[in-house]
């Protein structure tokens, strides 16, 4: 997929699931926010019954990041969106992230697993669609790394994964709570991974839900400006400065 083959208008925006239904499973609690542009998606999911002030309570979360693919496989089948994950605060999986989606309505999108039995309703958010910005962290060098920020409408979520490698030993499909518990002394390295989100108004960046518990209720100054067609600057004193421009629509945010 490449910006020529844009993720169509109907995913645009910020979705909360309200519904994950498997055959032993309900649930309606878990806090969860999907942000989609034009190209990226970042995702992040919080167990509101975890312990966070713990590392193993922080291992229960999961977030992850990406390129998203939008297909029809016939004019019989419901689309497929696939969730290519480049940075995941999970260990690697052994199959596709990927969905049939079937929209119930303009805001509300339901997903039916393909490589997984589940069942889950997402529900746009209001103020979320209008403009869409992803931006790609530049290192010292000038070249793009993994750190991304995505602007949906009023949204606003910033993706840094770890600096850590995975022990070896790790499979697909291992849970971060399992590997965190076998190498105890990698925990805080392993758990260092950034994904903040929240709501981006006059300048402020209001921080809702992060995987780091510390940043929940902090609002930084915040400024992202489009220095050139390549480039962008943030002016902010959490986030790196100079970024790589991946996508920029910057239609007003709806009232």
């Amino acid at each position: 997929m490449n910006l020529s083959d844009p993720v169509p208008d109907r995913y645009h925006g910020v979705w909360q699931r309200t519904l994950l239904q498997t055959p032993t499973l309900r649930d309606t609690t878990t806090w969860v926010r999907w942000l989609q542009t034009g190209l990226c998606h970042g995702d992040l999911r919080v167990p509101l019954e975890a312990d966070r002030s713990t590392p193993a309570g922080r291992a229960e979360q999961q977030g992850f990041g990406g390129i998203t693919l939008i297909t029809r496989p016939s004019a019989d089948h419901a689309e497929v969106c696939t969730w290519q994950r480049q940075i995941d605060l999970q260990p690697p999986r052994s199959t596709p992230d990927a969905g049939h989606m079937v929209f119930e309505s303009p805001d509300c999108v339901h997903e039916t697993g393909i490589h997984g039995r589940y069942f889950e309703v997402w529900e746009r958010l209001p103020g979320s669609t209008g403009r869409r910005i992803a931006l790609a962290a530049l290192d010292a060098n000038g070249a793009p790394t993994n750190d991304r920020l995505l602007v949906a409408g009023r949204y606003l979520m910033h993706l840094r994964p770890r600096s850590t490698a995975w022990p070896l030993e790790i499979a697909p499909d291992d849970t971060l709570a399992d590997t965190v518990a076998r190498h105890p002394r990698q925990a805080e390295a392993l758990l260092d991974f950034e994904i903040s989100f929240g709501v981006l108004e006059h300048g402020v960046w209001t921080v809702e839900r992060a995987t780091l518990p510390s940043l929940e209720g902090q609002a930084p100054g915040l400024h992202v400006e489009r220095e050139s067609e390549h480039l962008a600057v943030v002016e902010s004193t959490h986030l790196p400065r100079r970024w790589q421009v991946l996508e920029w629509h910057a239609a007003p945010a709806p009232d």
